[in-house]
């Protein structure tokens, strides 16, 4: 049976985006984000794969904030995923601008898109598809999504070091990742929890000079006193940024714990 032709576009479409067929079938998730492994390998949005793109391409790794249908920020996710999501109609564009913000569907923020391309094109992200170039949203709103953000910034590796940027509580050097490790502020052989205010950032050196004791009893001095951070270290590191000025419109201390995912 001969195969049926689809028509061409000019313009991309959700419901071309969603019609054919995908790797898999989407699996909801508790936040109401499916999880979709890839979209129509024939659709007019379907990203360009010619190498000689790459660079324009790697929009697709940029960080989009989630907020729920309230308008709570509730995490960050990559472009692509936001891509599939607005494609889906799950979602709609935030575009946020000195101090107000307008709702976009996906067509509507790809033919704004053309326009920002011509007049504005350092000031976004972009992915090139097939037959256009589609600027990267800085935040997205799930259409039926009520889920609540989490009220605790998880105390984990990653947190602890963006929450001390990566700088020795004792001597003050900064060093990689690599090169730090975690210190019981009270050792753990005197009963230190761990807890944010009894875990730091400490070079080697340091941490072996203090070994088993008090800052105290080992004659050493913090830099800072640990506390809990009120929102994700991380996305304050972003939020220096100019490029992520936008989501400071939508960050509240009193609930924002977003985890990167």
């Amino acid at each position: 049976m001969a195969r049926k032709q689809r028509p061409s576009r000019s313009r991309p479409s959700a419901r071309s985006v969603r019609s054919g067929s995908r790797a898999s079938d989407p699996r909801p998730s508790d936040d109401g984000i499916d999880h979709i492994q890839s979209v129509d390998a024939h659709s007019d949005w379907r990203v360009d794969a010619n190498p000689h793109n790459h660079l324009i391409n790697d929009g697709l790794g940029a960080k989009v904030l989630v907020l729920n249908r309230h308008y709570m920020a509730t995490r960050v996710i990559s472009a692509k995923r936001a891509f599939i999501l607005l494609a889906r109609e799950a979602a709609e564009v935030i575009h946020a601008d000195d101090g107000s913000y307008a709702n976009y569907d996906f067509e509507t923020w790809a033919e704004l898109s053309e326009l920002r391309k011509q007049f504005e094109p350092d000031m976004h992200d972009w992915v090139k598809t097939v037959r256009f170039d589609i600027a990267v949203p800085r935040i997205i709103r799930l259409i039926t999504c009520d889920k609540l953000p989490a009220q605790r910034v998880k105390l984990n590796r990653r947190n602890l070091f963006a929450r001390d940027h990566n700088q020795c509580q004792y001597c003050g050097s900064r060093f990689p990742t690599s090169e730090l490790s975690i210190d019981h502020v009270k050792p753990r052989s005197q009963n230190g929890p761990d807890t944010w205010q009894n875990l730091v950032c400490a070079c080697v050196k340091c941490n072996s000079r203090k070994g088993g004791r008090t800052p105290e009893q080992a004659r050493m001095k913090l830099i800072r006193k640990p506390v809990q951070p009120k929102r994700n270290p991380l996305i304050t590191i972003k939020l220096n940024s100019d490029k992520y000025a936008s989501w400071k419109a939508f960050l509240d201390d009193a609930y924002w714990s977003v985890e990167l995912r």
